[in-house]
């Protein structure tokens, strides 16, 4: 800014501390193109894929003998470890974001997902437990074989208490803040350089496993509405910026794919199980998309 410019130094100070308080996009932040991030999008799916997803297996894999089951399981361990490393590989990610994000919005999301993780943690340990003692998941807590015949009675309203820690409150609490510090993240992945609107080779190697595990994190999360809510609000996002001339740089390209892949691999989970009719009676709600752990302990387990 000149020095006899309208507005002087006090109106320059003031426009860039509401552009980094609100975060909004500038010509300078669309040209700032960061590049792709290998490392924490590497780092990030390897940790979804053992610490979230392998957690469960792991529990039935490992001898009973180590992990009795008064104590917290080898799972149990990796929950642990996942709520340690995935907010720190969020924050990174924030970290690295060409766009200044509001950092407020930031912090109290990811102390929200810390807490949720951690309800979701005991809730999940203890229902994972009862498996060893003859729990299905595809039924609910009141018709499981082994609840409804507890005495007292109140006994029952005690491990319905528990199914909503961990499958209703913990959810909300963990899933709500990890899209949210996702999509803000992708809010800044937009750039004007054409050179940078293409996903490297590795890129591409990473979006199917991206994809598949946000896939099991959909169904057996039961978080369908609020995915469906993000990506369309990264669609509408990417139809916006496009009227600006802006486009999706390489990691806006690999979240907005994997996203895109999840969605097709929902489609064809709920039309393979379209007419099952025990998963229809434990998800009765207009919007259909059964558990996979539900699936394998009617399914799989159960033939063994």
């Amino acid at each position: 800014q000149h020095p006899g410019a309208a507005g002087g130094p006090g109106a320059q100070l003031g426009a860039s501390f509401l552009q980094a308080r609100h975060g909004s996009v500038s010509a300078d932040e669309a040209a700032r193109t960061a590049p792709f991030h290998l490392d924490l999008w590497f780092y990030f799916t390897l940790q979804n894929w053992v610490l979230d997803f392998g957690r469960p297996i792991a529990m039935l894999v490992f001898p009973l003998e180590w992990f009795p089951l008064n104590k917290p399981s080898v799972g149990d361990y990796f929950h642990m470890a996942y709520n340690v490393i995935t907010p720190f590989l969020l924050l990174k990610l924030i970290e690295r974001s060409p766009r200044t994000l509001p950092r407020s919005i930031t912090y109290v999301s990811i102390i929200i997902f810390i807490m949720g993780a951690s309800i979701h943690l005991v809730g999940d340990s203890v229902n994972h437990r009862l498996l060893f003692s003859g729990y299905q998941h595809h039924l609910s807590v009141r018709e499981n074989p082994i609840i409804k015949n507890l005495k007292p009675e109140t006994l029952i309203d005690s491990f319905e208490l528990l199914y909503y820690y961990d499958e209703y409150l913990g959810h909300c609490m963990w899933y709500i803040p990890f899209f949210l510090i996702l999509f803000m993240y992708f809010s800044g992945c937009f750039t004007a350089c054409k050179a940078e609107r293409w996903m490297p080779g590795p890129a591409l190697l990473l979006v199917a496993p991206s994809g598949l595990y946000y896939w099991y994190l959909v169904t057996e999360g039961q978080i369908f509405i609020l995915f469906i809510f993000t990506f369309f609000a990264m669609l509408a996002l990417v139809l916006h910026q496009k009227r600006k001339r802006l486009f999706l740089d390489s990691n806006g390209l690999f979240l907005f794919s994997s996203f895109t892949l999840t969605l097709l691999l929902v489609a064809l989970w709920v039309a393979w199980l379209w007419n099952d009719p025990v998963l229809r009676k434990k998800y009765p709600g207009v919007i259909y998309v059964p558990e996979p752990w539900a699936f394998y302990t009617l399914h799989v387990s159960s033939r063994h």
